[in-house]
């Protein structure tokens, strides 16, 4: 079973189509890149397959069902969202921000059970967070805090997991941090995971497969290694660019690209 099933989906905007005409399938059980230049679509995609966007036009099934067939209550507890701006916590302990995510299981007023603490504890730990449960979230790392938001969807009890840009603001170890522990958790425990990113080395070495968008259209979808040739890297990124190995692991590094002052 597909993990979602898109068919024919547009999103349009006054003056613009975000997505034009996409048909698509993501498989379950993987990593998957969502990749593409800036305005390709792909944070509108992201939006319509968490339900927080509904498409102008076609259909969109997770799981072999319409989404919109999912009870609002049901989806949340199987499927998690991270926005690219997440909300403020201030004053908020980590372990508070974490348990948020049982909401979908007891309520706005519903006390915490023994089930509901077991899944935040175990969630934090898998994180690697165990120490700060106690610590502010305002006072964390940038990489602290992105591992407190998966805590949170980890405890919500969510098999799939879609991340806008969870790496955007971070430095490399935490970019590296961040998206090795989405990786290990997926490929541990069967998770799910559909991720919105900019740095394609980053994609080559943490994701499964990957998706490309191009002004709304389905440019590529496939193993991440079909992405790392020069010949699919123009046609995404419109950038020539040469593909090497290192330990194994392609990388991407653009060519012929002259300085300012090189220029002159």
């Amino acid at each position: 079973m597909n993990l979602f099933a898109l068919s024919g989906v547009s999103y349009a905007v006054p003056g613009r189509q975000l997505i034009d005409n996409l048909d698509l399938t993501l498989q379950p059980g993987v990593v998957t890149a969502l990749v593409g230049r800036n305005g390709s679509g792909k944070s509108t995609l992201l939006r319509m397959l968490s339900g927080q966007a509904r498409p102008s036009a076609g259909s969109i099934a997770y799981q072999g069902r319409a989404l919109n067939d999912w009870h609002q209550q049901e989806l949340a507890r199987d499927l998690a969202y991270l926005p690219q701006v997440t909300p403020p916590a201030e004053g908020m302990q980590l372990g508070e921000l974490v348990a948020l995510g049982r909401y979908p299981w007891r309520g706005a007023l519903g006390r915490l059970r023994t089930e509901d603490r077991q899944a935040i504890t175990s969630a934090i730990a898998r994180c690697g967070l165990s120490h700060l449960t106690e610590r502010l979230v305002d006072t964390l790392s940038g990489g602290e805090r992105q591992r407190g938001w998966i805590a949170m969807m980890l405890a919500q009890g969510a098999r799939t997991l879609l991340l806008d840009e969870p790496i955007s603001a971070l430095d490399v170890a935490h970019q590296v941090e961040v998206l090795g522990l989405v990786h290990d958790m997926c490929r541990e425990t069967g998770l799910s995971a559909v991720i919105v990113l900019h740095d394609v080395n980053m994609a080559a070495r943490y994701c499964d497969r990957v998706v490309a968008l191009g002004g709304g259209k389905l440019l590529l979808n496939g193993p991440v290694s079909d992405l790392m040739t020069p010949q699919a890297l123009m046609q995404v990124y419109g950038l020539d660019m040469t593909v090497a190995v290192q330990d194994g692991d392609p990388f991407a590094l653009p060519r012929n690209i002259r300085t300012s002052n090189e220029a002159r």
